[in-house]
């Protein structure tokens, strides 16, 4: 059942509920107005295929939601990246296990968790946000929804993650090694020709994680977090510092009270630092697009670079950085 034929078969499609006047709007008028800028997509890390495909998808008029699904595919499905989808590295076990979200212009939102075997999860997101009245799905149900959607199953595990797993069981040794994309992710963010905001994040998490575990990548306000009116974050980087400070969602609220992209990136970082005595032991990095086309980028160390798509350029760009 679409979702909005179960919210309206449940009848609560706004009875019962009562916002305040200016609740929602809190210091939106705040937030600085520009000319409508260009699209625009950014990313993290230097994924400029991805970027690429988005960018050029959203200057041929298509919506930043299909844009942004689309444009972090091009990772999932890219062998040579052992960070996302195909590919990815496995679990301690020899599994692996994928995690995305996906968030719309229109405050839809769509998740899958510990999902095996289906190379594109954040195709099934989507179908989760339009096609569900959840918004998360998670392990063996997730798996069960994406067969019924019409996605085929597949072996992930490659060759070459599976002799470096291998190799890893000799020592057991884990740590997560700074800028090295053991542990990082894509999360990506399309502004299109109408103004609105998408974004999409998709992982398979850290390399030999225990069995189970999820990071901050498929949460949405963690991973993610887009508010059309405002803008929108995403993270990379040690999953559990994120979803302690519910990181990009703090960066919209901070940006929705005045605060530029970067100084929200900043002060977000900072607010990690504060809570995690082991900040320099693990890399940390936020990427914000503001809704006049404004970015921020900032990090705990120093080597994360977001890449850009906008006005036919694909642009790497290093980071600033807290340490």
């Amino acid at each position: 059942m679409k979702r909005r034929n179960f919210i309206k078969a449940a009848g609560i499609s706004g009875a019962g509920v009562t916002l305040l006047p200016g609740t929602y709007n809190l210091h939106a008028s705040t937030f600085k107005k520009q000319e409508k800028p260009t699209p625009i997509c950014i990313a993290t890390w230097n994924f400029h295929e991805a970027s690429k495909t988005a960018g050029e998808l959203l200057y041929k008029g298509t919506s930043a939601l299909d844009a942004a699904e689309q444009g972090v595919r091009v990772e999932e499905a890219n062998l040579k990246n052992t960070t996302v989808g195909n590919g990815g590295a496995p679990d301690r076990d020899g599994n692996v296990t994928l995690d995305a979200c996906i968030m719309s212009p229109l405050g839809e939102c769509g998740s899958v968790v510990y999902l095996k075997e289906i190379e594109h999860p954040v195709s099934v997101a989507r179908k989760v946000m339009e096609e569900t009245p959840h918004v998360m799905l998670a392990g063996e149900g997730a798996f069960q929804f994406a067969i019924q959607q019409g996605f085929k199953p597949k072996n992930l595990l490659t060759k070459e993650s599976e002799e470096d797993w291998k190799k890893w069981l000799e020592k057991k040794e884990y740590k997560p090694i700074i800028n090295i994309e053991n542990h990082d992710t894509i999360g990506m963010l399309c502004l299109d020709e109408k103004g609105d905001i998408a974004g999409a994040c998709t992982t398979s998490g850290l390399a030999y994680k225990m069995n189970g575990r999820v990071g901050d990548s498929p949460i949405i306000g963690a991973g993610l977090y887009i508010d059309n009116e405002i803008g929108g974050a995403v993270a990379t980087g040690m999953g559990e510092a994120i979803m302690k400070s519910v990181g990009s969602f703090l960066i919209v609220e901070l940006m929705r009270q005045g605060k530029s992209p970067q100084e929200a990136c900043e002060i977000a970082v900072q607010r990690i630092v504060k809570q995690n005595s082991n900040y320099k032991d693990f890399q940390v990095a936020f990427l914000a697009l503001g809704k006049n086309g404004e970015i921020g980028s900032y990090c705990l160390h120093k080597g994360f670079t977001f890449v850009k798509y906008q006005d036919n350029k694909n642009t790497n760009t290093p980071s600033q950085s807290y340490l």
